[in-house]
């Protein structure tokens, strides 16, 4: 079910025939000096006299210390650093008056004053090949984000190879069946496995999939191709899938308010926002799950809401992590984290709060965009 409402003004309705589109070149600003606010680490940069000259708000929170009552100061005194061992690092180290050919530290965790771990690394600025140090620049990360990191990995090897078991076990067992015993199994019982080893087989590639989402959107490499796009027709595309592949229709609303602008987007990548949201929706609300298309601030805003019991307030902070997974434990946990991904790489943003009739209500906006020129 559907409805469509026309607003007022001027504007392009979904059924009109796209207007060409005119590049626009501008020329790029050039680059600004780099500072050590620039830089996303914790900085610390030391004189030839050992006296610390820079430390960034980075470093200056992460040492908790302020920027002037560390300026001036002897680096050892505002940086202690001890090693895993308990010994103090910068007198294993010597900076200042070890060999003249190091030019570098590789980064390692070390330990401040009050036990917190970092990861530091070091580079040695010297005036003249082996000469004396001139600057000491230390950087400085956090180590709870390595920490994080190296739990994140291990969540995601424990999903996958439980998400991957099921799927591979019952293809193995099947496959086993029709290889023994294909002599004596009945066409349906071997139509039933063949169709079980399909349905399987489309469960791991669905995984994959994520796995390589996943891996795009952490490491900055997502692409967005970029072409018109009608997002109510897109929305109907979707629905219509869910219902050709059973649902009811009655369990579906679209609502469109005009006049929308034309929005140029990644059409696959809309389709695998709508199709993971309406999933959501039907697989943790309940009642008719609505899908709101109205034009928002230069762009367009959709909204997916059901009639479900909503997302507990303190559960929303967590709703877009990795593995996050409502009451019913389901699927890879990966789905709204690819969704975030996917919206903040078209320069849009997603939100989940509550739908007017009471469940959740998940609203993305993208901006609209222009065309791309190769």
């Amino acid at each position: 079910m559907s409805s469509d409402q026309s607003g007022n003004g001027a504007g392009m309705g979904t059924d009109d025939p796209p207007r060409a589109a005119r590049p626009v070149h501008r020329v790029p600003a050039p680059p600004a000096s780099l500072s050590a606010e620039d830089i996303p680490d914790g900085v610390l940069i030391a004189d030839r006299s050992c006296r610390v000259v820079t430390l960034n708000k980075v470093g200056s929170r992460l040492l908790r210390i302020p920027e002037e009552a560390a300026l001036g100061r002897d680096f050892r005194d505002v940086l202690p650093l001890h090693d895993l061992d308990g010994r103090d690092w910068w007198k294993c180290t010597d900076p200042y008056g070890g060999l003249r050919i190091r030019t570098r530290q590789p980064e390692r965790p070390l330990l401040l004053a009050d036990g917190r771990e970092v990861l530091m690394s070091a580079r040695y600025l010297r005036g003249a090949p082996n000469g004396s140090l001139e600057r000491l620049v230390v950087t400085l990360r956090d180590a709870r984000r390595r920490a994080r990191g190296e739990r994140n990995r291990a969540d995601l090897v424990s999903t996958v190879a439980h998400e991957l078991r099921s799927p591979l076990t019952s293809v193995k067992g099947f496959t086993a069946t029709l290889l023994a015993k294909w002599d004596r199994l009945t066409e349906n019982q071997k139509l039933m496995m063949l169709e079980t080893v399909n349905v399987d087989a489309d469960r791991v590639t669905r995984l994959i999939a994520e796995l390589l989402d996943v891996s795009r959107i952490e490491a900055g490499r997502l692409e967005i191709r970029r072409q018109l796009v009608d997002l109510p027709e897109r929305a109907r595309k979707i629905i219509a899938g869910r219902v050709a592949s059973g649902d009811p229709e009655d369990r579906f609303r679209l609502e469109v308010h005009r006049p929308l602008p034309e929005t140029w987007l990644d059409a696959d990548k809309i389709d695998q926002i709508l199709a993971n949201l309406l999933e959501n929706a039907m697989r943790h609300g309940a009642g008719t799950v609505t899908i709101v298309i109205e034009p928002h601030e230069g762009g367009a805003a959709v909204s997916v809401r059901d009639e479900g019991e909503g997302i507990a307030p303190e559960a929303v902070p967590r709703v877009f992590r990795q593995f996050w997974s409502g009451k019913r434990r389901s699927g890879t946990g990966l789905g709204l984290f690819i969704v975030k991904g996917l919206v903040e790489g078209h320069g849009g943003k997603i939100t989940v709060g509550h739908a007017p009739s009471g469940g959740a209500e998940f609203r993305f906006t993208v901006p609209v965009g222009t065309p791309e020129f190769v």
